[in-house]
């Protein structure tokens, strides 16, 4: 079997000196591994883990002018899966709507709709979520996982 598959349209948001975009030319590991090592989900991971999990994921990166302050990862088929992760706003740029902006231009992208099924998983950011849809999961007991954490 074969089949061509075109690289994701590059997106791209501003507001005032803020932007988001998806082109993984702008990405700065440097933040992202710092910030990453400091998350409670990501403490482990080296630097060689997070450059391989942003080549292979859809990366929308949040700028202030040309300093990287926040992230999130979709890991997807652009077909019928979805799974949100590695999100973060930094500390300072908190409370001013970024992250709900960040959610906002990940949902509207063309390729992400119409998804069968998009996961996240959070410990503490649940209203965030359930203002765009996000619900536990409809049936726990379907799911299993090999969670090497």
């Amino acid at each position: 079997m074969r089949y061509d598959y075109e690289m994701p349209e590059i997106i791209e948001s501003h507001r005032d000196t803020l932007l988001i975009s998806t082109d993984p030319s702008r990405l700065d590991l440097n933040a992202i591994s710092d910030m990453l090592s400091r998350a409670y989900w990501a403490k482990n991971r080296t630097r060689e883990v997070i450059t391989r999990s942003m080549q292979n994921s859809l990366v929308f990166g949040v700028y202030d002018s040309d300093r990287q302050i926040g992230l999130a990862r979709v890991v997807t088929d652009h077909a019928t899966f979805a799974w949100l992760c590695d999100v973060y706003i930094l500390e300072e740029y908190r409370g001013r709507g970024i992250g709900k902006w960040l959610m906002e231009t990940i949902l509207a992208r063309p390729d992400l709709q119409g998804m069968r099924r998009f996961l996240l998983a959070t410990r503490d950011a649940h209203e965030l979520y359930s203002r765009y849809g996000f619900t536990p999961l409809h049936n726990p007991s379907r799911w299993m996982e090999k969670f090497d954490g």
